[in-house]
């Protein structure tokens, strides 16, 4: 069902990679604290994943809110939950990778506080085009 809401709010999907149900069940069974959803009814209309260092830097990844649910707050209330995870793990930083033809999520972490750091360069070496 995450995956499904995944490809419903167009977000990149890489189902050979990092978004295997291999890769996500290894993710679960590491911290499942890091994974939220939002129910309506029993049904997935939100969801995000959260990572932590270790270090004292967190990290908001995959959030995704059905389209038909979406300006209702679902994305900003999954926000908060995982802030507040990531802060009791520790972290003093909160960061999130967001493609720039995001809009939307770019609009929602601006109204929620965060900061877009100019000053930072995004490099990655990649094992495959799957990861």
């Amino acid at each position: 069902e995450m995956v499904k809401l995944w490809i419903q709010s167009a977000l990149p999907f890489k189902p050979k990679g990092r978004d295997s149900r291999r890769a996500i069940a290894s993710q679960m069974e590491t911290d499942s604290s890091l994974f939220l959803g939002a129910f309506k009814n029993d049904t997935l209309v939100g969801v995000v994943i959260g990572s932590y260092d270790y270090r004292g830097k967190g990290w908001i990844n995959r959030l995704a809110v059905n389209p038909k649910y979406q300006r209702q707050g679902i994305g900003q209330r999954l926000i908060a939950s995982m802030e507040k995870i990531l802060k009791e793990k520790g972290a003093v930083v909160i960061c999130a990778l967001i493609e720039e033809r995001n809009q939307e999520s770019i609009a929602i972490f601006e109204k929620l506080g965060y900061v877009f750091e100019k000053s930072i360069l995004y490099f990655s070496k990649r094992e495959s085009e799957y990861a």
